[in-house]
């Protein structure tokens, strides 16, 4: 790992045993983008990489020169209207209503390790060994404004890390109306562009479609990262599948308004730029004031779309989440709200502890409904305090006849959400987020907090605070149910709403740094509707977040596969539910919802009393399981093997690091007759080493199950004859791969 200057040819190298990234002074000052791929040697001069020729029709920098212009020269923070034509990272409005800017090379700065975000999620290292920083400074003399380009890469796989922060070192106050974290140019457009795309109860569905001239892209203007698309987006190359050929992953470290955009000129020339979304953003940048953008994360993998996904998830789970629950295996819950929904009182809620508490479930969740006068979605919301006529003795005295059964206890919060019938909202009615003199419209009977102020976030904290010192919490989860709208501060002047989006979403991640810092030993699961807000920025204080409201098994093969894509199976918050699914009343075998679960931190979304003896003795059984192969099932490697988006059946394993044991998950939607004979090849074994197959009496070396496959024929060839076990739709079967002597 290193990064390298070379002042005769004003090249940068940084490098690792994965990648090199390479990038060049240019001749006017600005910084030029020469290459991002698969690690190659060092050379005193890749300044040819800088490619020039005169063009009809282009405007060029230089006087009594037509080689040099901006339009076809391939940049690294690029600003509009001085012969580039192409989308900016960066634009500023000055006092004389220019939007011009001319930011040149000033110096650099190398040092070991990474510089946190003040106030913004960000990657991390433990160590300064662990990665490298390169700042790059650049000036603008007219407006006087520094602007910082960061890279970050790290030792660990093909991974750089990019922010920037604009400083007004001025005697006048500017706007930033568009300030991404991350521009790039690559040299051509052979890609596919693959999205994670859906809505509430689909999210994440995986599409792909080729780059062509234009712009495509994805965003959110909702306040958060949203239901609709995912702040992440790859590049691979036509040929490229989940295990072998090029793949660039882009990843935005943020929970607010996005934009991951991919511009091709009409000389096959693709501009990436990814940030805070410019509609509806305007920054006010006083003098002496700086702005500093959130993360984005870029990864390249030459093995596929496997081997991009493998280096985010051990970068997410070790260097973005963070605390005491890192790198523990997460505790098998038993959340109330499918078993009771408002519908509950103290003694049912320990009945039904109790049977989990029986069947070995470890923390039991009390969701909505428990504070306030919150009896349906029409109230209550900002009241933290229990509903007497609900729990007579409080959370603090539900939470310790809980723990007295040898649960741990688990509570249900939305801090950024009011309801008009509410104290809070009476007390407060200008703590709304509204614009005044307009309607303002409501999702779920409730309205949106301006967290963007100071106070409002105070008094959140206070009345959490109070709750969490008292009682014995030890999980959180943390909803948010609906979008911003009608988006105004009354606290805030003309000149500063378009702040107000990503000033809100820094008031969440004061509140989430405030709780965690003072209750570091809770679990946090972050929620919004499900998954409207599952995105890597959440994931620095929540490890873990609620993956979708649909529980249904077969809609969950679709979600956390396109999940995983970016995300690590230890932050997929997936539960067991009861049939039929409340989301698209689909009647799945309990061990298929099982088996789905657990590729994820696992749970019971039910009544395990309402279970026959039967259910109950299965439910005895997964849980076990769970618990012998959690580890594994969280924290290991994660492969993908056949994709729900394109046939019948779908599988997935994960891989001890030693390759010792692994766990494959096998799952086929509907049941067929005289099918043909099935097999899959595995991943991630060790070639040379002999392995056991749970329910199979053969064993089998490591080049045979991944070459040759695991034999998954059933019933399902031919006919199904005496004593076979009959196959059904929505089936699936576990399989543990064990290391064995060899035989």
């Amino acid at each position: 790992m290193n990064i390298l200057f070379q002042e005769n040819t004003k090249t940068f190298h940084l490098y690792n045993d994965y990648i090199s990234y390479i990038m060049m002074i240019l001749p006017n000052g600005h910084m030029g983008q020469l290459y991002f791929g698969k690690r190659i040697n060092e050379n005193k001069d890749y300044s040819y990489l800088l490619e020039m020729a005169p063009r009809p029709m282009t405007s060029y920098i230089f006087d009594e020169d037509r080689l040099f212009s901006l339009e076809h020269v391939k940049q690294e923070y690029a600003v509009y209207g001085t012969t580039d034509y192409r989308h900016p990272a960066l634009e500023i409005v000055q006092e004389n209503g220019s939007r011009i800017s001319d930011f040149r090379y000033k110096k650099h700065m190398v040092e070991n390790g990474k510089p946190s975000l003040a106030g913004l999620p960000a990657t991390y290292v433990e160590s300064p060994e662990e990665a490298m920083t390169l700042v790059i400074t650049l000036e603008d003399c007219v407006t006087d404004i520094r602007l910082k380009l960061m890279y970050t890469i790290f030792e660990m796989g093909g991974v750089i890390a990019r922010s920037t922060q604009m400083i007004n070192n001025g005697q006048k106050a500017v706007h930033l109306t568009s300030a991404m974290s991350l521009c790039m140019d690559l040299p051509d457009c052979s890609y596919e562009w693959v999205q994670l795309s859906g809505a509430w109860s689909r999210e994440r569905h995986i599409k792909t479609r080729r780059l062509e001239q234009g712009i495509q892209a994805v965003d959110s203007m909702r306040g958060n990262s949203s239901h609709e698309h995912n702040p992440f987006v790859v590049l691979k190359r036509p040929s490229t599948d989940e295990f072998q050929g090029e793949a660039l992953g882009f990843s935005f470290v943020y929970s607010g308004n996005f934009l991951a955009q991919a511009e091709v000129d009409t000389h096959d020339t693709t501009r990436i730029l990814m940030g805070i979304n410019p509609a509806c953003f305007d920054w006010k940048l006083d003098a002496g004031e700086d702005f500093q953008t959130p993360e984005a994360v870029m990864v390249y993998s030459a093995e596929g779309l496997n081997g991009m996904s493998q280096t985010f998830h051990r970068l997410y789970q070790k260097r973005l989440a963070r605390g005491y629950w890192r790198d523990r295996e997460r505790p098998i819950l038993n959340n109330n709200w499918e078993a009771t929904y408002f519908d509950f009182t103290e003694d049912r809620l320990v009945e039904i502890a109790k049977k989990a508490k029986e069947s070995g479930v470890e923390l039991f969740v009390l969701d909505d409904g428990w504070f306030g006068e919150r009896n349906d979605d029409h109230a209550g919301l900002g009241d933290w305090v229990a509903n007497p006529k609900r729990l007579a003795n409080g959370i603090t005295g539900l939470a310790q006849r809980i723990e007295d059964l040898g649960l741990k206890f688990g509570l249900w919060f939305e801090p950024e959400m009011v309801n008009k019938d509410s104290g809070l909202y009476r007390t407060h009615p200008d703590w709304m987020i509204e614009t005044p003199n307009r309607h303002a419209s409501h999702g779920r009977y409730q309205y949106v907090l301006d967290f963007s102020r100071k106070e409002v976030v105070d008094a959140i904290f206070n009345m959490m605070d109070k709750i969490l010192s008292e009682a014995k919490v030890s999980y959180i989860k943390w909803d948010m149910n609906r979008s911003i709208t009608e988006c105004y501060s009354k606290a805030l002047p003309a000149d500063r709403q378009g702040e107000v989006f990503h000033r809100y979403i820094l008031g969440v991640y004061d509140l989430y740094e405030r709780l965690t810092a003072k209750f570091p030993e809770i679990l946090f699961e972050s929620c919004a509707s499900g998954g409207g807000r599952f995105d890597p920025g959440i994931l620095y204080y929540a490890p873990q977040g609620w993956a979708s409201d649909d529980s249904d098994a077969i809609e969950r093969l679709k979600i956390q596969y396109g999940t995983s894509l970016c995300y690590p199976v230890s932050s997929m918050g997936s539960h067991v539910s009861v049939i039929p699914n409340h989301q698209v009343y689909r009647n799945t075998p309990l061990h298929t919802r099982a088996n789905v679960a657990m590729f994820g931190t696992f749970g019971y979304e039910l009544d395990l009393n309402k279970l026959t003896e039967e259910e109950q003795r299965q439910v005895g059984e997964q849980i076990a399981f769970v618990k012998q192969y959690r580890r594994l099932l969280q924290f290991g490697t994660f492969y993908r093997l056949r994709s729900p988006f394109e046939g019948n059946v779908t599988a997935w394993m994960a891989v001890s690091e030693d390759q010792k044991q692994a766990v494959v998950g096998w799952y086929r939607v509907l049941n067929g007759v005289n099918l043909p004979f099935s097999r899959i090849p595995l991943k991630g074994l060790n070639e040379d080493y002999c392995y056991g197959i749970s329910g199979q009496d053969r064993v089998c070396y490591g080049d045979e199950l991944m070459n040759l496959g695991l034999i998954t024929t059933d019933a399902t060839a031919g006919e199904v004859g005496a004593g076979m076990k009959p196959g059904c739709d929505f089936d699936s079967r576990i399989y543990v791969i064990t290391a064995v002597e060899p035989v």
